[in-house]
């Protein structure tokens, strides 16, 4: 009887389950190290050095320098940081950002309240499968341009950008390039140096870390001004005390995901393939988002033609399923996600949206049950829908 109730969570992009590691390298910072690591007595100190080691862990594990590596309090910090401070910074110079229509709202929010202040953004358009032209970011590029700002993977659809190359576009222009790697950090191997990135944003709970503790990459000589004001903390570029149980979580879950990288992601592969597979075979007048083979490890997301995404949202939940329409900071915004009209699709069909993100512990058996889910509550809503009455009619 109780197999009815188990939960089977699917919404990996929106947050993760902080590992039983990452809580056990916490605890001892709450009650027992409690110091404040600007402090200068003893006591204090082993703070300090647990916000070190983090700091190292975390700059190895991109490449990058021990202090290019700033907290912040998760990716929406890290990404408005980025954006506003270079826009300040480098106002001399020129601007004029680049970014994508894709973005995650901290981008594009951020550009819009820039725009505000009298700053031009370019968003670029993407492709059907939701991928940069490197043509059109050429062409964009103006004497004024100071900063491109494109994400490493969609949150939604997963497609994984060309940021190598648009580094290199960058570094050819002398342009500063940020990418908010929020979704692809922890997923897949990025070295700073490789792609030409200038600043990077990440967030702990994307990866089995905890919630409420990100960090921005700088690299050093990168011109970019304190984001809070208050105290000498982040190399007095981001004043308040440090949140040390969370960074120390945020060092614990990177360890953590460098370490079983490469075999966690390729289980993840075969799984989210299988679920693609079984999807578009078995419930017709579905399309996959974003690209077939070059998309984030575990995700998975797809249009239903003639449905409402919240109603087989609503009924997935009912059979204990967890998934989402698109992100998580737009849920219970009633317009359809921003990325899928970007790609092109119709209101109707964007509507119809589902997207499924595994993890580590999803497991094959799992997986048939969603589809099964989704199935009959695919059939059950297409059933009492008089558009799709009227779509078999003409058939």
């Amino acid at each position: 009887m109780g197999e009815e109730k188990r939960l089977i969570y699917l919404d990996n992009a929106a947050t993760t389950r902080t590992a039983p590691e990452v809580v056990e390298a916490m605890l001892p910072y709450f009650s027992e190290l409690y110091g404040n690591p600007s402090s200068v007595y003893e006591f204090s100190q082993k703070s300090r050095e647990a916000v070190t080691k983090a700091r190292e862990t975390i700059a190895k594990s991109l490449g990058a320098r021990t202090e290019e590596i700033y907290f912040t309090a998760g990716g929406s910090e890290s990404d408005n940081w980025a954006l506003k401070a270079a826009a300040e910074a480098y106002q001399g110079k020129g601007n004029h950002i680049i970014t994508t229509k894709i973005e995650h709202h901290a981008v594009l929010h951020t550009g819009q309240w820039l725009e505000k202040q009298g700053c031009e953004v370019t968003y670029l358009d993407v492709d059907e499968n939701g991928t940069v032209k490197l043509e059109e970011l050429k062409k964009a590029i103006r004497p004024t341009t100071i900063l491109i700002s494109i994400m490493f993977a969609n949150n939604e659809i997963g497609t994984i950008q060309p940021v190598k190359e648009i580094g290199e576009i960058a570094r050819e222009h002398g342009i500063l390039f940020h990418t908010d790697a929020v979704q692809a950090f922890g997923q897949l191997p990025i070295n700073v140096d490789e792609l030409n990135i200038d600043m990077l944003s990440s967030s702990a709970h994307k990866l089995n870390g905890p919630k409420g503790i990100g960090f921005l990459y700088i690299r050093k000589g990168v011109k970019i001004r304190s984001f809070l004001h208050g105290g000498a903390q982040e190399r007095k570029r981001r004043a308040g005390t440090e949140n040390v149980p969370g960074i120390v979580g945020y060092g614990a879950a990177v360890e953590r995901a460098m370490r079983n990288m490469e075999e966690r992601t390729a289980k993840e592969r075969v799984l989210r393939d299988y679920l693609i597979d079984r999807i578009l075979r078995e419930v017709p007048y579905t399309r996959l988002n974003g690209h077939r083979q070059n998309r984030l490890p575990n995700n998975a997301n797809f249009s239903f033609q003639f449905i409402e995404g919240e109603s087989l949202l609503i009924m997935l939940d009912m059979e204990g399923i967890c998934g989402s329409s698109g992100s998580a900071c737009t849920s219970g915004s009633l317009d359809p996600s921003h990325v899928l009209l970007a790609i092109g699709l119709p209101h109707e069909i964007a509507h119809g949206s589902l997207r499924l993100t595994l993890s580590d512990e999803t497991t094959e058996e799992e997986l048939d049950h969603v589809v099964d889910a989704v199935k009959k509550i695919v059939e059950k809503l297409r059933g009492m829908s008089p558009l799709y009455e009227d779509f078999l009619k003409r058939q």
